[in-house]
């Protein structure tokens, strides 16, 4: 039987801080590593591990969720809620010790705000005034940030956003230094020498396909609290041997458990099993131009065919939830959680055959007769290729057609995803952050996380008025339209909410992951 989920505090508290500081080294298990660790312009959840303990912005999460002073160590807001000023801390440095000013802020986002950049969270920045008109055309310089000296930062929103605060440690908000990245644009931050932060730790090696070796960062204005002289990132990409290697005492932690591998964990105290609410869906996305995808009931059926509970009990054997949205539970607008009374769009737990069957049947593919070739492409992981064979013996024992599975490694796939060449990729999103629009905003017309190029004036209408109005009951509601939109044509096919299950040694105090999916080491203490 599963242990029950830790809350984040439940988490945090569990791995408590140490009585005693003791400095020393940790290696931590990651199942992938990302081609770049930019964090004005990445949106791999591969490169959190690595950007989360290099660098911060003006603000930060705290274990029980709350945002605290990092960068900044104070901020005023003014009464309209538009314009806030953020003071930066008279100690704040890089990493190679040069004083962090307002300008780098500035000169970070203006950046992710030029397309050339390739930032594809740069909707994100919106928010601010003058943000969308300075992306599509840089001589229309009206983006209301400035330094109004090197120590304090200025900046106002184009209209009310009750939750910006909440955006603002996300990586994309991050400083930036003019002189490293003009001078490598493309390889700042493939070489330790240049890959200056402002987190708790610097890079000290990277080796690429192995690992990546990060020291104690002695310019972090917080750094007599950090005890860590050393933290490790290895890579290991099957999550058996991740284990294997963690029981053998040769890792101190590990960011994923083998599924078959979870009962017998969850079952025994004192291992360092833990298992950490997350705010991420699993989903595949559907090519609404590419045949037969083309046809949303084909993409229903295909959707509906699915039995997504015994996936999760046989295949994940996980405490993961069937995904009949795309909003996982757990997020909350004004009080209330984002699923809470919201339609299950046809879908079930298990597999609706009958209507699955009959959808296919009236796009002329009876009994799967006729079905064409169809590839349903994949980033090479055991686990996630074993959940999509089990979808293809569903899709062949249910629908009588035939889907082939190709899986690549992901520097290869992700950039063929981007290019929109597929039928139906395998993806996801992690939260970036804890509001329901980290996952609607990648469905409009521009964005770049839109991989499946799907397109709909009223769905951009709606996400437009979500984050302008005042009243957040109404936005609540133009949020949740807004998903029934992106379900009702079956953009994606939804998988399970998922929770992350892992391994920490219990010898390791003060460690933290959140339901972002960043894990926290700034506080760790190893106390063998």
């Amino acid at each position: 039987m599963l242990k029950r989920l830790l809350p984040l505090t439940a988490a945090a508290l569990l791995l408590g801080v140490a009585p005693v500081l003791a400095a020393g080294e940790v290696t931590y298990v990651v199942n992938n590593e990302s081609a770049t660790y930019d964090p004005s312009t990445t949106t791999e959840t591969f490169a959190l591990p690595v950007i989360g303990a290099t660098f911060e912005g003006l603000v930060k999460y705290a274990p029980d969720g709350s945002v605290v002073p990092a960068l900044a160590e104070k901020w005023e807001v003014s009464e309209d809620g538009l314009t806030y000023t953020f003071h930066l801390r008279a100690d704040a440095k890089w990493s190679d010790g040069k004083p962090v000013t307002a300008g780098d802020f500035v000169y970070a986002w203006k950046r992710v705000l030029t397309p050339a950049a390739g930032a594809k969270n740069a909707p994100v920045l919106y928010a601010l005034a003058g943000a969308e008109d300075y992306y599509k055309d840089q001589t229309k310089d009206n983006l209301a940030v400035k330094a109004i000296d090197d120590q304090t930062l200025q900046f106002t929103l184009k209209t009310r956003l009750a939750y910006m605060l909440q955006l603002l440690p996300f990586s994309v908000f991050d400083p930036a230094r003019q002189d490293i990245v003009d001078a490598n644009p493309e390889g700042w931050t493939r070489d330790p020498k240049t890959y200056i932060g402002t987190g708790p730790f610097r890079v000290t090696e990277f080796n690429f396909g192995k690992s990546t070796v990060l020291e104690k960062n002695p310019n972090y204005y917080n750094a007599a609290a950090v005890s860590l002289d050393k933290l490790t990132f290895r890579l290991v990409p099957d999550p058996a041997t991740a284990l294997a290697a963690y029981e053998a005492g040769d890792v101190d932690g590990i960011e994923a458990v083998p599924g078959p591998e979870i009962p017998r964990l969850s079952s025994a105290d004192g291992n360092g099993f833990l298992v950490v609410p997350a705010l991420g869906t699993t989903y595949a996305f559907f090519n609404p131009n590419q045949k037969p995808l083309d046809d949303v009931r084909v993409r229903k059926a295909l959707s509906e065919a699915i039995d997504r509970q015994n996936i999760i009990d046989f295949v994940l054997q996980t405490a993961d939830q069937p995904a009949l949205g795309l909003v996982p539970p757990g997020i909350n607008v004004d009080g209330e959680d984002f699923r809470t009374g919201t339609s299950e769009f046809g879908l079930a737990p298990t597999a609706e055959v009958d209507d699955a069957k009959t959808l296919l049947a009236d796009a002329g593919y009876p009994d799967g007769k006729g079905f064409p070739e169809t590839v349903f492409m994949t980033y090479t992981s055991p686990p996630v290729e074993k959940t999509l064979e089990a979808i293809q013996q569903m899709w062949k024992q249910n629908l009588n057609i035939d889907v082939k599975i190709q899986a690549s490694e992901w520097q290869v796939y992700y950039p063929e995803v981007q290019k929109q060449q597929f039928q139906i990729a395998q993806m996801g999103w992690g939260a970036d952050y804890p509001h329901p629009m980290t996952f609607l905003d990648n469905f409009t017309s521009d964005s770049a996380n839109n991989l499946a190029g799907w397109k709909n004036a009223d769905y951009d209408k709606l996400i437009t008025d979500a984050k302008t109005t005042n009243d957040p009951k109404a936005s609540l509601d133009d949020m949740r339209k807004a998903e029934a939109l992106v379900m009702d044509n079956m953009v994606i096919l939804p998988l399970y909410y998922r929770n992350n299950y892992m391994m920490m040694k219990p010898y390791v105090k003060g460690f933290w992951r959140s339901p972002l999916n960043q894990p926290y080491f700034d506080a760790v203490t190893v106390e063998k």
